[in-house]
């Protein structure tokens, strides 16, 4: 493997993105008609970059798992999408967007990457506007916004508790369009299980189709991954129970290095586990930290009704810790700080693992009205998951696995180290650092997707314009499918006794308890012990009901566990490296006097990027180093 080249632009910060657009070389209109393009996933990057590349006259494939576009997790997000407007007037800009995701990740990303996300944020949201997304107005008619985790403006453009839903609704409109027109061909119900790689470059996939069974092969001349993060890994998450790794880590398998994949970030907001059945959990948007208060008992133990404790019994904990920006601190604080009480004794609950988020204070001042304008939706969603009103009593909510800021790397161009794949929105790992703002996901999706990749695949493909059609019966399509068939008839013919969604429960638990939250030297060690025989177990014991050849969901959750398990020691083995805390990742051994995380810039300001080196063997590390020319490096403080 060569030297990472992360071809970043020379030339100021601000002009580093316009300078580089003016160098790409351009693919004219009649030899786009000739060029094929894969995209993988529907969720706002995939559908974004689809749609773009279609209207482009790019002849354009996409697929997806579900049945419907408008199926994908991005339908999930609830709080809103970032944007360097200053319709506040609160002195909002496009570096402040910058520093504030820079200095959220924890200083962990790098800083052209990051400027041009926040760059392309005003184009980002023009465009939904333009599709007919119905953000919320004020008094005036602009469109309105709130403060968001980690920041001191108003910058999050929102639709209630639903603007990913309104988003995705927006990107698939203008998807179905090109649909229509034939410049994109939907694929639905196909999962990729596969990268094809013809003489060093990405040329195709190898599918399932889901509903039948049947492996089929499909080409293009470049290869776009917009297929998520891979955080179900907890088992117990925020996300889509489907959502998966699978693509990225068969694209890793096939030679794609994989950046920072122990960075995965922890939601301070979910409603808390219930029982032992449940298979996901549910998230209670970020956004209601503008208006709800956390808070525990004072008094350990306490097992008082909320609404009968006084309010001098009370502890706003983060309040009192983090006084500048209160309930508003970056997820990764707010997170560990609950985890912090808990762990105390001030936990909420019957289990004691969680803490009040708390409207009284806001309905009495701003008015129930106001409450079920901004938050309607959310407020019933809770009461119809737990049989309790947040208007009534507090909500209670505890940390779960969400976002993954870890994903395949890529340059500039976001490209990956195999030529002509590319990796957008939440595959890749470029914008967040170590931890994500909340309300930025929905714009770098869709930045990438929109105005980032359609200008970099061009430059690209101009080498290509004399390409003809990829067939598919080469022998690297027949080496694929035969690699793909084996490994069905295997997990087929195990034929033990234990379900595949029973390993990635106790795959969950190992994750969680020694590589979630907090991590420390002796627990991921032993995390590599247990995934091992985790591993072992799974390929002696694992019971596949039915056949391959017809719809067969176990069958579909059976591979992506197998996956995971391979992912699961990827991310142990990069936190295991990381001697330090940044962000989510949190080292026990490397805290400030405070218990806030402390940075080693000296040895780990760098991306590491893993090779995958063979089965069970040890990953090989490449580094990025990541140099700060327009941000000074600085204990990241809230207080």
């Amino acid at each position: 493997m060569s030297k990472l080249d992360a071809k970043i632009p020379d030339g100021p910060l601000a002009d580093k993105w316009t300078n580089h657009k003016a160098k790409l070389r351009l693919v004219n209109p009649a030899n786009r008609r000739k060029l094929d393009i894969i995209v993988v996933g529907t969720g706002l990057a995939g559908a974004s970059a689809a749609s773009t590349l279609g209207e482009l006259g790019y002849n354009v494939k996409v697929f997806c798992y579900q049945d419907s576009p408008r199926r994908a997790h991005s339908v999930a997000a609830q709080g809103g999408i970032n944007a360097a407007k200053n319709y506040k007037n609160d002195n909002d800009s496009v570096y402040r967007l910058f520093y504030d995701m820079l200095k959220g990740g924890d200083f962990r990303a790098r800083e052209a990457n990051v400027y041009r996300a926040a760059e392309v944020s005003n184009l980002v949201i023009d465009h939904y506007t333009a599709l007919g997304v119905p953000f919320a107005r004020d008094y005036g008619g602009l469109i309105e916004n709130r403060s968001f985790g980690g920041v001191q403006v108003s910058r999050t453009f929102y639709a209630k508790g639903q603007t990913g839903q309104q988003c995705l609704i927006g990107a698939y409109s203008a998807l179905s369009r090109q649909i229509d027109k034939g410049t994109v061909t939907m694929y639905p119900r196909r999962e990729m299980m596969d990268l094809v790689i013809i003489d060093g470059k990405a040329r195709g996939i190898i599918t399932r189709n889901l509903v039948t069974g049947e492996i089929e092969r499909h080409s293009a001349h470049a290869v776009v991954l917009a297929t998520g993060g891979y955080g179900t890994i907890y088992y117990l998450s925020t996300l889509a129970l489907n959502s998966n790794g699978s693509a990225a880590w068969r694209a890793h398998k096939r030679g794609a290095l994989f950046a920072n994949p122990s960075f995965v970030q922890i939601h301070p907001t979910s409603i808390p586990v219930l029982n032992d059945h449940q298979c996901k959990l549910t998230l209670m948007s970020e956004s209601l930290r503008n208006d709800g208060r956390v808070w525990v008992p004072k008094k350990k133990g306490d097992t008082r009704k909320p609404n009968e404790i006084p309010e001098e019994e009370r502890d706003y904990y983060l309040e009192r810790r983090y006084p500048a920006f209160g309930n508003l601190v970056p997820r990764d604080v707010a997170s560990r700080a609950a985890k912090e009480r808990c762990d105390a004794g001030y936990g909420v609950g019957p289990t004691g693992l969680s803490v009040y988020l708390d409207f009284r204070d806001a309905i009495q001042k701003k008015g129930r009205k106001y409450i079920e304008d901004s938050y309607g939706n959310l407020f019933e969603m809770y009461e119809k998951i737990t049989g309790e009103s947040p208007y009534e009593v507090p909500m209670r909510i505890y940390p779960a696995g969400h976002y993954t800021m870890g994903g395949l790397w890529v340059d500039y161009n976001l490209m990956t180290t195999i030529p002509g794949l590319y990796a957008i929105g939440e595959a890749n790992f470029s914008d967040h650092g170590a931890n994500r703002l909340g309300a930025s996901s929905l714009m770098q999706t869709s930045g990438d997707g929109y105005f980032i990749l359609p200008y970099t695949i061009s430059d690209y493909l101009a080498d290509d314009i004399r390409t003809p059609k990829i067939p598919t019966n080469t022998p690297e399509f027949d080496a694929a499918e035969k690699e793909v068939k084996e490994r069905i008839d295997r997990l087929m013919s195990i034929n033990g006794s234990e379900t595949a969604t029973s390993f990635h429960k106790r795959l969950g638990k190992i994750m969680w308890d020694y590589c979630g939250m907090v991590r420390n030297e002796e627990g991921l060690k032993k995390a590599l012990t247990l995934l091992d025989e985790l591993k072992e177990e799974f390929w002696k014991n694992l019971k596949v009901p039915d056949t391959a050849n017809e719809m067969n969901q176990e069958l579909e959750k059976a591979n992506r566990v197998a996956d995971f398990l391979e992912l699961g020691k990827l991310l142990v083995y990069d936190a295991l490296n990381r001697k330090e805390s940044c962000g989510a990742h949190f080292r026990e051994e490397s805290q400030t006097e405070n218990g806030e995380a402390k940075r080693d810039d000296k040895n780990f300001a760098y991306v590491a990027a893993w090779e995958f080196a063979g089965d069970g063997k040890e990953p090989i590390l490449h580094k990025e180093e990541l140099k700060f020319e327009y941000v000074k490096l600085q204990e990241r403080s809230y207080k």
